[in-house]
């Protein structure tokens, strides 16, 4: 689930764990106060595992890009 920033009027900053499909917060959940929601500055993606590579290209040891046509 994501996480999304808000900022309540009375309290400040607080982050809420909400589905992607819910309707945004309008009233605080501690000081019932009306709240805004906060675009995210920067949002890093990883892609971690064998079938994503650093540079979004597959390295072939084995293949080489000069023609070999004599």
């Amino acid at each position: 689930m994501p996480i999304y920033e808000y900022r309540c009027a009375n309290c400040g900053h607080f982050e809420q764990n909400q589905s992607i499909k819910d309707n945004p917060l309008t009233h605080c959940p501690t000081c019932d106060g009306p709240v805004q929601r906060l675009i995210s500055k920067s949002v890093g993606i990883i892609f971690k595992g064998s079938g994503f590579y650093i540079n979004d290209s597959k390295k072939d040891a084995g293949n080489s890009t000069e023609s070999s046509a004599s």
